[in-house]
């Protein structure tokens, strides 16, 4: 799996730390890590420190995750994007739907 999931009970933060490639080849277990479980957590990180390409469909799973999480309400913090993920997410309109550090 190239998706390391951490849940840290105390806050109720989920934190996912994606690998090289955040694409569809990583779909289910981003499905499975987030959303299989039918449970919502109060936050979520998404780090995305080791990753180096992403495409549409890790937008996709991203506002799958939001409206999972409560669309407007919902707390999901986009850490450690390089350069070129942090500009095809403003591109893409993210910087008004997540918090991107």
């Amino acid at each position: 799996m190239s998706i390391n999931v951490h849940h840290d009970s105390d806050t109720d933060c989920l934190t996912l730390h994606l690998g090289e490639h955040f694409d569809f080849s990583v779909h289910r277990d981003f499905h499975d890590a987030c959303l299989g479980s039918g449970i919502k957590a109060r936050s979520y990180v998404i780090d995305l420190g080791e990753v180096t390409c992403m495409d549409s469909s890790a937008l996709g799973m991203l506002l799958l995750l939001r409206e999972h999480a409560g669309a407007d309400r919902a707390e999901i913090r986009i850490v450690n994007a390089r350069d070129e993920l942090r500009g095809t997410l403003r591109v893409a309109g993210f910087d008004k739907l997540f918090v991107l550090h």
